[in-house]
């Protein structure tokens, strides 16, 4: 079965847990001091919070799942949704979780994700994306040109078949 998530960047970790925790009527399932998260059951959602020097407000979208089967639907679907154009990241480490993942970016630059969650992990992961600040995070990709399609992986982008400037990560 499939759960929606929702990323948004807060400004205040602490001031946004209490909000969220009062809205929800539940405690973060869990709770660092950079992000929190709660597995929601009615409706289904894995909502996270993270303060970690991104542009405030929506960060990602996307669905969890709980088979490698239903992760590889996704996938095909996101390559259909995106002509190809999609970030295999495999597993990987991000948001204190390690997963099985990938990214395609939508027609209005929103990322979106797919991931099946392994195991905790002890660090949220690595925000080390040569692109500029407010775009950058070891867990949203951005568009690349195609051109730079063999960078890919290491920048953390999904490649922009309409990019215009083939030296530019985000176009």
């Amino acid at each position: 079965m499939k759960r929606f998530h929702v990323h948004i960047t807060v400004n205040n970790i602490q001031e946004s847990v209490d909000f969220y925790s009062k809205l929800f009527g539940q405690p973060p399932s869990k709770q660092q001091d950079d992000y929190a998260k709660w597995m929601l059951e009615d409706p289904k959602v894995n909502f996270a919070i993270s303060a970690r020097g991104h542009a405030l407000g929506l960060n990602h979208l996307g669905f969890q799942v709980e088979t490698s089967e239903e992760l590889a639907e996704l996938k095909q679907h996101a390559q259909s949704a995106s002509a190809g154009n999609l970030l295999d990241e495999g597993e990987t480490a991000c948001c204190y979780a390690n997963s099985e993942k990938h990214w395609t970016i939508d027609p209005q630059g929103l990322a979106w994700e797919h991931f099946l969650t392994l195991s905790d992990a002890p660090t949220f992961g690595e925000d080390n994306i040569p692109v500029p600040e407010a775009t950058t995070a070891c867990c949203v990709p951005v568009h690349i040109p195609i051109t730079s399609i063999g960078k890919s992986k290491s920048a953390c982008c999904v490649p922009n078949p309409e990019a215009s400037d083939p030296d530019a990560c985000c176009n």
